[in-house]
């Protein structure tokens, strides 16, 4: 078990029950978009994150980003770390078929791909050598992402997709997210020499 102190944000009772048998942690359902009516849930939320922090760690598809986004509205951004699980094919054994999107929520992934999603967004690993040490070394910051090609460049989503593919991480991410997932992950040069090496695949592939 792994005690974290922020408190992990999940979109339902199956969710939370996955994470119950990783986390020694606070962990809030927010029982999918009845979160939206539900303002004694939004208070609570709210309130942990004052407190202690909040990771939101919803599903890759649509309706976690929907989610995902109503939280990052309602709380302080300071307050907030975004861990996301790989975008897999497939359906829970609970299920009779996939979801409307195909893809594997929080209860489908494995543990070791969902502690690395809470490591990756920065969780704060308690009493361990191990917590992250992000704050000592320069962010990635949008003005990086072009430099690197990575945005505002003709073939800037193509390079993009592929990196997230490589991350296993959602295509969905926005370019503040990418940065703060990119910065727990990478400095400037170790994500320059990442990049570089997608760029010599493309370019293969592009060969005739």
């Amino acid at each position: 078990m792994i005690e974290i102190k922020e408190a992990v944000i999940v979109e339902g009772k199956y969710d939370k029950m996955r994470l119950k048998g990783i986390l020694n942690s606070v962990i809030v359902e927010t029982g999918g978009f009845r979160l939206f009516k539900d303002n004694e849930k939004l208070s609570l939320i709210k309130n942990l994150a004052e407190k202690q922090g909040i990771v939101i760690l919803t599903d890759s598809d649509s309706a976690g980003f929907v989610i995902r986004n109503h939280l990052k509205s309602a709380v302080s951004p300071d307050k907030i770390k975004n861990a996301y699980i790989p975008t897999i094919q497939g359906k829970e054994k609970r299920k009779s078929k996939p979801s409307k999107e195909g893809l594997l929520g929080v209860e489908g992934i494995d543990e070791k791909e969902l502690l690395l999603s809470l490591q990756r967004a920065g969780a704060t690993i308690e009493n361990s050598a191990e917590t992250s040490d992000n704050n000592s070394k320069p962010k990635i910051s949008k003005s990086d992402l072009y430099k690197l090609g990575l945005s505002g460049h003709d073939n800037s989503s193509i390079l993009r997709k592929k990196l997230l593919k490589h991350l296993n991480l959602p295509e969905y991410i926005t370019a503040n997210a990418l940065c703060e997932l990119l910065s727990s992950l990478y400095d400037f040069e170790k994500l320059k020499e990442k990049v570089d090496t997608i760029k010599s695949d493309l370019s293969s592939e592009q060969k005739p």
